[in-house]
This record gives structure tokens, C-alpha cells and sequence, in this order.
């Protein structure tokens, strides 16, 4: 049941090129009930709540062109925050509390990844047990795709769409020179492959890149890779690999140069790429060239997948929807129910199914040698890069002479 009073949002985590999407399609939704009043977005996440940092939403988005602008701007127009709140409650908690009755919120929508649904889970809980009606929704975004409950996450596809079409242009530039060549491509995901998996759309008859698939969902064998390039590289001059950032060995360490950790106590990485182009180097000795794509691959609203910036702006309305039948403490989703033709829908998951928990690529998708990915996983990533505008409805192709 509805209730009436005013709505607030917020984004937090890293950006992507779909969550301003979200944020649109959930304030448009808004604006078009009479039971949500004013509409403010917090800057920075919860330190912006915190610090009564709003801005008044209304104004700011009045034609069709105002909401098709956001949707197509990458990153975060809010801002974004790393903080985590304490898991008991504190002070903090009841600032917040005082905050959201003074400005009489009543919804609460948090665009985030598996850390900002941990928020969505304990300011649900602790508003509730105060007795306060007011209805916390969660909007998943990552371009990671490591979120439980949900078929796959906004952001993901534009990132994966991104990533497909910058492996062929690698492809492309590799193949130009005569002297044999091994180009290592680091793409993001700490725990999780689903990104680096992505890059195996670039394949095209005749364009066979990424040879080497490495992924953070199988311990990593430094024996077994190189004499997978060796084997390879009798039969190609040129040689590709998309190796994930969060590739580790059988005891767990990270490939790559390790630094400190961020708020939310997970290791921030960097590195693999031109950690084993050092042990290539030394070991077959030929040319060696790593490419981290770093954020490039979060916010290339350029490259963004049409079919994700539709469906975030879609999941951003149904969370409203969620929370004016009475939701609280739960995340919309998406539930797919075919491949192709490519069909879902959208639901909802309680939040403590979804807050640090990771969803990662699952091991039966991955090929037997582990440095590549079986049909199954090309059948789920390919709609998600989809253009249905665009003739190809996918990535670009190239002329190559034999």
C-alpha cells in the first residue's frame, strides 16, 4: 500500500555507463505518482545524507530531452561514496533516522553494487525496528555482474559490450607486424570472470582473439599457461590474452601486485597484465605488450549497449513500483527467461540474499583446460550487447585480407 511523503536516491560504488539510466527511469516513474511528493538526490551516497547534502530533482529534469541526456551519461550525476556503515547500529543510524523525518522521506532508493545493498539492508532493518514506515529499495548496478539474485546486473552489458569491441580493435593492431607478438589485455573483475569472459565476443570468422581466457573462477597454473601460449604460438604470430585483474594461485594469492585495501576491506588490484608479461618476456622472449583498459571500461558511455540502458532505466521504475506496494528491503531484479529469443522480466529479492554475497561465473561455463569459455556463457553474454537500432545489432565488423 502507498503511502505519501517524499522520496530520496542516491548512487554509491563505482560508476558504470547505465546507472544515471536507473536514476532517470526511477525518478520519471516518481514524478507520475500523486503519492510521492518532492524528490531529492543525495550527493555522495550516505555521507551526503549525513551531511543533508540534497538537491531537488524536480527542477532539474522537466522535458523528454533532460531524461534522455542523464541516461546517456556515464558515470554517477550524484557522486558516489565507499562509506560502510557500522553492523550495529550507532549514532550514525539515528542521524539518519532524524534526517529522512525532518525531510519527511518515506522512500529511499540506493543505485548500488553488493556493498550498497548492505546499507539498503541495514537501514531497512533499522527503520523498521523503530516502528518508521519508510520503504529502502535497492537498484543493483555493477559492471562486474557479481550480484546474487539477479539474472545479470545494469552496467554489466555496456562494460562487456565495451571490452568486445576494444578486443577486436587490439586484435586488429596486433596482427599488422611481422615479428611475433603476445599482447596481454587486464580487464576488471576481482573475484569474478564475467567481464573478462566478455571478450571472447570479439571473435568473428577470421578473427579469432582472445586466445587465452584466464579467470578468477580457477586457481591459476603459471606451467600449465605457458605452455598453452607455447602450443599456441606455433600456430599463430599473434596472440591475445584477456586475463582478469583477480586472477590468483592454488593458495590464493593474487597474480597481481597487491595495495591496500578500500572501506570495504577488499583488495584493490593492479597488475596481472604486466605481471605476466614479465614472465613471458623472460620465458619465450618475444615481443610482449600489457594493456590495462583501467576505467575506461566503466564509463565508455560511447560503446554503451542499448538493451542495458533500456533495461537499468526499466529496473529503476520497477523499484519505485516495489516501493509503493509496500517493499522494503529488497532489490529489483531481473529474471531471464529466454535466450532467443532474448526475454525477461523483473522482481524483486530480499536484500539479505544479495548484500556481500558474490555471484560468480559458474564453473561449468569455462572449458576443460580453463583458459576459455564454453557456448553456454557466449548464449548469455550476447544479449546483453545487444543495439537494436544498429544494423548489426552488436559489434562492428572488419575486412581482412587473407
Amino acid at each position: 500500500m502507498a503511502i505519501r511523503g517524499n522520496m530520496l536516491i542516491a548512487q554509491s560504488g563505482g560508476p558504470t555507463a547505465a546507472i544515471n539510466a536507473s536514476l532517470a527511469g526511477a525518478v520519471e516513474f516518481a514524478m507520475e505518482r500523486e503519492e510521492i511528493g518532492q524528490i531529492y538526490g543525495a550527493k555522495n551516497g550516505v555521507e551526503g545524507i549525513l551531511q543533508e547534502h540534497f538537491v531537488d530533482l524536480r527542477p532539474l529534469l522537466q522535458t523528454p530531452e533532460d531524461f534522455t541526456r542523464l541516461v546517456k551519461t556515464p558515470a554517477m550525476a550524484l557522486g558516489s561514496c565507499r562509506k560502510r556503515l557500522s553492523e550495529q547500529p550507532n549514532e550514525e543510524y539515528e542521524k539518519l533516522l532524524d534526517i529522512f523525518l525532518r525531510w519527511e522521506i518515506r522512500y529511499f532508493f540506493y543505485i548500488g553494487g553488493n556493498d550498497s545493498m548492505d546499507a539498503v539492508k541495514k537501514l531497512s532493518a533499522y527503520f523498521s525496528a523503530k516502528g518508521e514506515d519508510i520503504r529502502v529499495v535497492g537498484i543493483p548496478k555493477t559492471i562486474d555482474n557479481d550480484m546474487a539474485c539477479t539474472d545479470h546486473t545494469p552496467g554489466f552489458g555496456s562494460a562487456a559490450r565495451y571490452i568486445a569491441a576494444t578486443m577486436a580493435e587490439i586484435a586488429c593492431d596486433s596482427a599488422i607486424y611481422t615479428p611475433a607478438s603476445l599482447t596481454l589485455v587486464e580487464i576488471m573483475g576481482r573475484n569474478a570472470g564475467w567481464l573478462t569472459a566478455a571478450a571472447a565476443l570479439a571473435r568473428r570468422p577470421g578473427w579469432d582473439a582472445p586466445h587465452i581466457i584466464c579467470m578468477p573462477e580457477i586457481p591459476f597454473e603459471e606451467e600449465k599457461f605457458l605452455r598453452r601460449v607455447r602450443e599456441l604460438q606455433a600456430e599463430k604470430k599473434h596472440l591475445i590474452l584477456a586475463i582478469s585483474e583477480g586472477i590468483r594461485y592454488k593458495d590464493g594469492t593474487y597474480v597481481a601486485a597487491q595495495s591496500k585495501l578500500d572501506a570495504f576491506g577488499h583488495r584493490q588490484l593492479s597488475g596481472a597484465a604486466h605481471t605476466l608479461g614479465s614472465l613471458l618476456l623472460e620465458e619465450i622472449g618475444c615481443k610482449v605488450r600489457p594493456i590495462e583498459l583501467n576505467v575506461l571500461q566503466r564509463c565508455s558511455a560511447h560503446l554503451s549497449s542499448e538493451t542495458d540502458l533500456r533495461e537499468a532505466a526499466c529496473i529503476g521504475k520497477e523499484a519505485v513500483s516495489f516501493a509503493l506496494d509496500g517493499k522494503t528491503g529488497v532489490m529489483a531484479t531481473f529474471i531471464r527467461e529466454s535466450n532467443n529469443p532474448y526475454t525477461i522480466r523483473y522482481g524483486y529479492a530480499e536484500v539479505e540474499k544479495v548484500a556481500n554475497v558474490e555471484h560468480t561465473v559458474p564453473v561449468e561455463w569455462i572449458d576443460a583446460e580453463h583458459m576459455d569459455i564454453r557456448q553456454e556463457l557466449i548464449d548469455y553474454l550476447t544479449p546483453l550487447i545487444q543495439n537494436p537500432s544498429d544494423p548489426e545489432s552488436g559489434l562492428p565488423t572488419y575486412f581482412q585480407i587473407p
